[in-house]
């Protein structure tokens, strides 16, 4: 952790949510005036995209299973390495894993390929990191030691599994296909994503309140208002969390434990906006000091 020079992990599930939370840290930092580096998971994966589906295909035909959530994947000592220059010095270097859409600053690469590593612009207030490992801790990296404030994105099982589903469905799995999936990534799950949210300063965990009993069949995706939105605090005391002004806020929140708050899924991102100003600012005063 570093006062002069913090980080902020946006960690765990990316199908949680993420693409909306994102765009409330982002309203934040421009309201704010933050100069943020936005640091994405991908930058730390170990393989291209053809490079990556090669490997599956390998393991595969080995009869293992390889995901973007185990160590096989990734370049954790890139990780590592880069939150602890960021802690300690505001330096760093990252690289960009293109998509399909985007314009590279160059010919030579293409989606699905990687950019050369490169250090990171001067002057920035803080590292905004949203991917699969912000707070990983294992027996040869510690990444978590290095983050200020770190948010775990939590899936409800079930619905994530609906979510990888319906992602199958558009690269047309077949339901054999299907089931090594989901099986295939439970491993790596409970090893590297799990143990996470036991480090979180705060996680939301999504909900649903339809039937998702049985993701194969389901048609659709939970929208915000078929789910509530859970925000479980570690220590509201030290986060300055007032409960009693956020519940006047946010119309339909309660209360169901001491340090745990329910929102209307519709309500999540108003949530995180009075949640995570005072919290961000926080952050910034101390750095400024």
């Amino acid at each position: 952790m570093s006062e002069q020079y913090p980080i902020i992990a946006l960690t765990g599930s990316l199908e949680v949510g993420s693409p909306a939370i994102n765009q409330v840290f982002e309203r934040i930092f421009r309201r704010e005036h933050i100069r943020p580096v936005i640091v994405s998971g991908e930058s730390f994966y170990r393989y291209t995209r053809k490079e990556m589906k090669a490997e599956v295909e390998k393991a595969v035909a080995e009869g293992r299973y390889l995901s973007y959530l185990g160590q096989e994947a990734n370049r954790f000592d890139k990780l590592e390495e880069f939150f602890y220059a960021y802690s300690n010095y505001g330096t760093g270097e990252l690289r960009t894993l293109y998509k399909e859409g985007e314009d590279p600053h160059s010919s030579r690469f293409s989606a699905g390929e990687f950019s050369h590593w490169e250090p990171i612009p001067s002057g920035s207030d803080l590292v905004f990191y949203e991917g699969l490992h912000g707070g990983l801790q294992s027996d040869e990296h510690d990444v978590a030691q290095y983050v200020d404030l770190l948010i775990g994105l939590v899936p409800a099982i079930n619905m994530e599994w609906i979510e990888r589903l319906h992602l199958a469905d558009a690269v047309d799995l077949n339901q054999d296909e299907k089931i090594r999936l989901i099986v295939g990534r439970m491993s790596d799950y409970i090893h590297y994503i799990l143990p996470q949210f036991t480090r979180t300063d705060i996680n939301i965990q999504r909900v649903p309140l339809v039937d998702t009993t049985n993701p194969f069949i389901a048609r659709n995706i939970p929208s915000d208002d078929e789910t509530f939105v859970i925000i479980r605090f570690n220590d509201p005391k030290a986060l300055g969390i007032d409960f009693p002004q956020l519940l006047t806020q946010i119309q339909g929140s309660f209360l169901s434990r001491h340090n745990t708050m329910v929102v209307p899924g519709a309500k999540l991102s108003l949530a995180l906006e009075l949640i995570m100003t005072p919290l961000i600012c926080d952050l910034v005063i101390k750095k400024n000091k």
